[in-house]
């Protein structure tokens, strides 16, 4: 007797699940828990900062978010050279800060619509969503990365080097095909269609493997990470903590807010993983004061490099 898969009632449950739900669950369970952690708490938080005795270490933590964000945008440029276009000029990089706030917007999707927009006026239409659409991957790939070192404490660690495997000339596709099922509004929203036929005949990858780019990429999570570190010391004083260990739940923590596409710039997916991750290897109150400084200070600099592109859309609607 011959089994049907077909006839189980698991498998059309499965086929009728709204995976793009699952996301959205956990999003509000990420917020609930750190708002649940934060009231266990509240008593013994306390935001009063000494501007005079910390002030330099906020600025340097500020400054090294600002980095983050420029690494990023060199990042995208050198992902759009990998695909077969070289631009001279700046401008690709100066569009990719001014358009990063758009993460932040509901949706999750208007940075790579903006950035789609401008970069096909220049070249196909092809390349521009191709390389919008694959920066987030590399950007996973450069923090997963770093979050391997975390293969010190287990051998399970080693697994996130796996993302690295597909990016390569021979295998990007696949990962392309993949973010667009993940991605699927950005397609319905550009409409444009993702086919193997038409990335075959109007890409030209110029290297087996985008080193620059995920170079890059992992300089952008590590001067993330020492903007988040400058912020730890700052208020947490005990300097035993092992950084490989705080650098390994950051990534971790970030990527997934990186993924969930329901939390506008990872905003409470991050701390809330954070919180999960580091347990109790630190005083709650004193971490719950790091990640909303950091919060704060992280969204402060996209804001400010943001500002001219804000002030234009709003003149626009005006």
């Amino acid at each position: 007797m011959r089994f049907n898969i077909r006839d189980h009632s698991y498998w059309k449950l499965l086929i009728k699940f709204n995976f793009g739900d699952l996301k959205s669950i956990f999003f509000i369970a990420s917020l609930l828990y750190f708002c649940i952690y934060f009231f266990y708490n509240i008593d013994q938080i306390s935001f009063d900062i000494n501007l005079e005795k910390n002030g330099i270490n906020l600025s340097l933590s500020f400054l090294f978010c600002v980095l983050s964000i420029y690494l990023n945008a060199y990042a995208w440029k050198f992902i759009v050279k990998w695909f077969g276009k070289e631009f001279k000029s700046n401008n690709l990089v100066s569009f990719y800060v001014l358009t990063n706030i758009l993460k932040y917007v509901p949706g999750g999707i208007w940075h790579f619509v903006e950035r789609f927009n401008f970069i096909k006026k220049i070249i196909n239409p092809q390349i521009a969503l191709y390389s919008t659409l694959i920066e987030p991957y590399f950007m996973l790939s450069g923090s997963f990365l770093l979050a391997s070192l975390g293969v010190i404490f287990s051998p399970l660690y080693f697994f996130l080097i796996l993302p690295l495997v597909f990016l390569n000339r021979k295998l990007i596709y696949l990962v392309l095909k993949g973010l667009g099922s993940f991605k699927g509004k950005v397609f319905e929203v550009l409409n444009l269609e993702n086919s193997k036929e038409k990335f075959k005949k109007r890409i030209n990858i110029i290297s087996f493997f985008p080193t620059r780019a995920l170079l890059l990429e992992i300089g952008f999570v590590l001067s993330k990470f020492i903007g988040f570190y400058i912020c730890f010391n700052t208020f947490y004083t005990n300097n035993t903590f092992n950084v490989i260990f705080l650098l390994v739940i950051f990534s971790l923590s970030w990527s997934l807010g990186l993924v969930v596409p329901s939390a506008p710039g990872g905003v409470g997916v991050f701390e809330a993983c954070f919180l999960f991750f580091i347990g109790r290897n630190i005083p709650q109150n004193s971490i719950f004061v790091v990640l909303i400084y950091f919060r704060v200070i992280s969204t402060s600099a996209d804001l400010l490099l943001s500002f001219p592109f804000l002030i234009k859309k709003i003149l626009k609607r005006i």
